[in-house]
């Protein structure tokens, strides 16, 4: 099949690494150079102690925002860049393969296509154009300790107190929630009600606010990302929550048709390979251990699964572009990526052997964090197990067991 560019799409492209190359600050490209956590960096650095971190945010905040790519999957209407799937997947595989962050966390990426379809007014005027700006991000509050790939099951409850709801509970694997500003979260409203009827969808606009705590979940890599959030006695207004009560499950599950091609992870498993391949090339040991070795045929398995992964994504993406909607073909990219993530981190510690264990903040030192980052990739954004659900029922036609 034919995944050339048409003259419109080059012509983006073009656009679109003329801003990275010439916007694209210099603390970003260096950690895209050793393999650093980019898609995280602009929520980190936001809120750094370091001013050049923060200054950073600032600049690659205002550079797409000029262009209006902060939100490109959202309408122009409400701020964004109206974009058709071919020219997200455009944008995204051109920002994945410099290592450039997205910009806005799930403030852009969730929220923001929720209350554009469920949201009421009011809602729209106040919280949309502080997410488009940069000042407020929000923090995604859904997975419990008991509900995790069984969402439905949460148990944070919301008791409706007059004019305000009032929560307790508690949410797990909040991602950024240290450095967010708020938190939009599933609570349970009716506990009465099947699980997947009574609950709703809240915003809370302080995750400061009185009766929330917030600690730290630190990963393997030693890195805090992830925190856990307590909820005790917490009051919210009634006017904050996101279409009907006891509705919210159909709220969040029901978000705009945007690029969710996964082309970040052909790219990134492609960069890891090529970073992976220059450090053997300056090193007399690796090559020699590399020259009659079985890892060859790896690396080279690996390439041709990145590759594979390449082609899931250009046609889920041309899917989306003639108006379809991807289902089971998203499982598929999601389940082969997370594992490809996996195979790809393992190769390379096996190249490595015992340097891949070195923990000083160097090139080499990135493939072992790397391994580590990667133990979680078949969990997160909905198990393999789950994936291989979807895709047995709903584009196998296989009955549920």
């Amino acid at each position: 099949m034919n995944w050339n560019d048409s003259p419109e799409q080059a012509r983006f492209r073009t656009a679109v690494r003329e801003v990275i190359n010439t916007r694209l600050p210099l603390r970003y490209k260096l950690a895209a150079e050793s393999g650093g956590p980019g898609e995280r960096a602009w929520e980190n650095d936001r809120k750094s102690a370091d001013p050049a971190a923060r200054q950073a945010a600032v600049e690659w905040h205002a550079a797409l925002s000029e262009k209006g790519w902060v939100a490109p999957h959202w309408p122009k209407e409400h701020g964004g860049g109206g974009m058709s799937a071919m020219e997200q997947f455009v944008l995204n595989q051109e920002l994945a393969t410099a290592g450039a962050p997205a910009v806005g966390g799930s403030g852009v990426g969730l929220l923001g296509p929720t209350l554009i379809l469920h949201g009421n007014e009011d809602q729209r005027k106040k919280y949309l154009p502080p997410i488009l700006a940069g000042e407020a991000t929000w923090a995604q509050g859904y997975s419990e300790p008991g509900a995790g790939s069984d969402l439905a099951s949460l148990q944070t409850r919301a008791t409706r107190d007059g004019d305000d709801f009032i929560l307790n509970g508690q949410k797990i694997w909040t991602s950024a929630a240290h450095t967010a500003d708020a938190i939009f979260a599933l609570v349970r409203t009716d506990p009465t009600a099947p699980k997947h009827r009574g609950i709703s969808f809240l915003l809370i606009d302080d995750i400061r606010a009185p009766g929330i705590s917030i600690r730290p979940l630190v990963d393997l890599n030693g890195r805090h990302y992830f925190n856990e959030v307590f909820f005790e006695d917490v009051r919210v207004p009634a006017a904050n929550l996101v279409g009907e009560e006891n509705r919210g499950w159909y709220v969040a599950m029901t978000l705009l048709d945007f690029e969710r091609s996964n082309i970040g992870g052909a790219i990134g498993a492609k960069r890891t390979l090529k970073r992976l391949l220059k450090v053997v090339a300056g090193d007399a040991v690796l090559r020699e251990r590399l020259t009659h070795s079985v890892l060859r045929h790896e690396i080279a398995q690996r390439y041709i699964e990145a590759e594979v992964m390449y082609q899931f994504s250009m046609r889920i993406s041309s899917m989306q572009n003639r108006g379809q909607l991807p289902n089971d073909e998203a499982s598929m990219a999601k389940l082969f990526n997370s594992e490809l993530s996996q195979r790809v981190a393992q190769t390379a510690m096996q190249v490595m052997g015992l340097r891949g264990q070195v923990t000083e903040d160097d090139g080499e030192a990135s493939f072992g964090r790397h391994y580590l980052g990667m133990v979680p990739a078949t969990i997160r954004g909905g198990t393999s197990e789950v994936q291989r659900n979807v895709i047995a029922t709903r584009g196998a036609g296989l009955p549920r067991g």
